[in-house]
């Protein structure tokens, strides 16, 4: 039994792998070339009851801790493939988070269900173009008109920005209090107004990544999740959350491209000898899997401060920064492993090298997390 997880919970994570192994890793080299995650996915993981592990069970969860969602992104990690991996999390950690922990009742009854089914797919937007972790920077604008919110304005790099069924969408309702002016409204796709466009990327093709417009799109004041104006400070408490995922999901993405690498290096021949047994690769190894080792043992400490409720902000940028960083260092050896190889798509290698490079960016560069970092450290700031 893991020092860290219950009995339970590595049932939960072994009952999780096998589904993995039967439903979704099978097709996911299919998905990587159309680009897209279609939509059972979603439906199959809500049918064995993942979607919703830790939501409320009066709104079609588990109910269950927070080690659920800790074992759910880790094991995302090692799918190969950051797309899957990302519209997956992007649901639960993002959209649906934001429904449990802030939304009304009503918002709660209407969308939480059918995304603990995998019916509906939500996405979170936040990120504008001339603003992403400058949440206080973003221009869209819901502007009260009755019992409607008329809200205007562009979104970009929104993960499952095309084909979801409901957005959350922040914009400024006071933009004369700056951070505190801004609020969450959800949005449904059909609205009128909405539209959206794919981005082409580097990595993660299994999902999608989209701009979206919004033009005077018209929606009901009890859209708004939680109460007016007070957004900013929503988003600021679940970026905590989203870097502690991503650090999740990236260390163990390092970890499986080590497994990876060391099937290789045991099949793979030079100068008449396995290429495990030459010092210099052995030794290379030996330093990554230290590295990756330490990250675990981080990590896992701050999912067991978090689900105690513990205040982690330093601790969940310290291990983004670390995590993500780490992971295009591994990436990077690993594919220097295989040689010729790795630099070849046949190589899952070439496709988890590419994915790793947004996770230094990704919910906030590897800047921002320094910065964070730096001024709870430094400066006395207190998130």
């Amino acid at each position: 039994m893991s020092f860290y997880y219950t009995e339970e919970q590595e049932l939960f994570r072994k009952s999780l792998q096998d589904f993995l192994k039967k439903e979704i890793l099978p097709n996911i080299d299919q998905w990587e070339e159309e680009r897209q995650t279609p939509r059972f996915a979603w439906q199959k993981f809500g049918d064995m009851g993942f979607l919703g592990v830790d939501v409320s069970e009066e709104y079609g969860g588990s109910g269950l801790d927070f080690g659920y969602h800790a074992i759910m992104a880790e094991e995302l990690g090692k799918t190969r493939s950051g797309g899957f991996g990302a519209a997956i999390m992007g649901h639960v950690s993002l959209a649906m988070v934001y429904l449990e922990r802030f939304a009304g009742h009503e918002i709660k009854q209407k969308y939480l269900p059918k995304s603990c089914t995998g019916e509906w797919i939500g996405c979170l937007a936040v990120t504008e173009p001339h603003a992403g972790s400058d949440v206080a920077g973003i221009q869209t604008k819901a502007v009260r008109d009755g019992d409607y919110y008329i809200i205007n304005g562009s979104k970009t790099f929104i993960t499952n920005g095309v084909y979801s069924d409901y957005l959350i969408v922040a914009a400024k309702t006071n933009p004369e209090m700056k951070s505190g002016g801004i609020s969450l409204i959800v949005v449904d796709r059909d609205t009128e107004g909405v539209s959206a466009t794919k981005l082409k990327k580097l990595g993660w093709h299994a999902s999608d990544t989209g701009e979206i417009a919004l033009q005077d799109v018209r929606v009901p004041v009890t859209n708004l999740i939680g109460d007016e104006n007070m957004g900013f400070y929503y988003i600021m408490q679940n970026f905590a959350l989203e870097r502690l995922v991503l650090s999740l999901s990236a260390t163990t993405a390092c970890e499986d491209a080590l497994g990876y690498t060391l099937q290789y290096m045991n099949e793979r021949k030079a100068f008449g000898r396995k290429i495990n047994k030459f010092q210099v690769l052995r030794h290379r190894i030996a330093q990554l899997a230290t590295e990756v080792e330490r990250m675990k043992i981080f990590n896992h400490n701050i999912v067991k401060a978090y689900s105690e409720g513990q205040m982690v902000v330093k601790e969940c940028a310290m291990a983004k920064l670390m995590a993500t960083e780490l992971s295009d260092k591994v990436m990077t050896e690993c594919l220097q492993c295989f040689g010729g190889y790795g630099f070849m798509e046949e190589y899952k290698i070439a496709r988890m090298f590419r994915d790793s490079r947004l996770g230094t960016i990704g919910g906030g560069t590897s800047e921002i997390m320094c910065e964070i970092i730096a001024k709870m450290v430094m400066d006395d700031v207190n998130y």
